[in-house]
């Protein structure tokens, strides 16, 4: 009886966690359908995540960053959160200008960088990156390299909240607990 219990004790946590982690998804999309997103009615950033599929740090982020049920929440509720692989062979028009890698299959062995990449990354192509841009689709800021959860998740409300308007990051990450998770925490219904 007592292996009984403890079974069954099992598999409701089990469920409950995978519940958990189920509600803590990232909804991406791909570029293409970003890219026809009627910007008259969105109210919604454009969070692109430019990676390669040998970035091991881009992986990182995928495992650890983006399941975060926090910045899961924040990319959905604010966010049009957009995969977008920086050596594919995407077809799309962003802000009316076509883009398109024809070279993406491979350039002397190595995939070349798409030019959508080119565009917003400019010299500072590095992954992983992330375009962010407005709800027209004018480019906001570009962020590079690998956060942690909590450093994402600062990074995104700065954003989403407009704070970015008001505040340099560096003294707003100083002053976040203090000052600004609160208010964080309110809108995404956390405890």
């Amino acid at each position: 009886m007592k292996i009984l219990n403890k079974t069954i004790s099992f598999v409701v946590m089990a469920l409950v966690m995978s519940c958990g982690a189920a509600m803590a998804q990232v909804e991406w999309r791909t570029i293409e359908e970003a890219a026809k997103v009627d910007t008259k009615g969105n109210q919604k950033f454009f969070f692109v995540d430019f990676y390669t599929s040998w970035c091991g740090w881009c992986k990182k982020m995928d495992r650890d960053t983006f399941t975060d049920p926090t910045v899961a929440k924040l990319l959905n509720k604010y966010f049009i959160p957009v995969k977008f692989n920086a050596e594919g062979n995407s077809e799309f028009a962003w802000n009316g200008t076509p883009y398109a890698n024809p070279a993406g299959a491979a350039q002397g062995g190595h995939p070349a960088t798409h030019p959508f990449a080119r565009a917003v990354l400019g010299a500072k192509i590095g992954f992983p990156s992330f375009g962010v841009f407005d709800a027209s689709r004018n480019r906001v800021t570009i962020l590079q390299g690998y956060m942690s959860a909590s450093e994402f998740a600062i990074t995104l409300w700065y954003i989403a909240s407009g704070d970015y308007k008001n505040y340099e990051f560096e003294q707003y990450k100083t002053h976040f607990d203090e000052k600004f998770r609160g208010n964080m925490n309110k809108a995404l219904g956390i405890n």
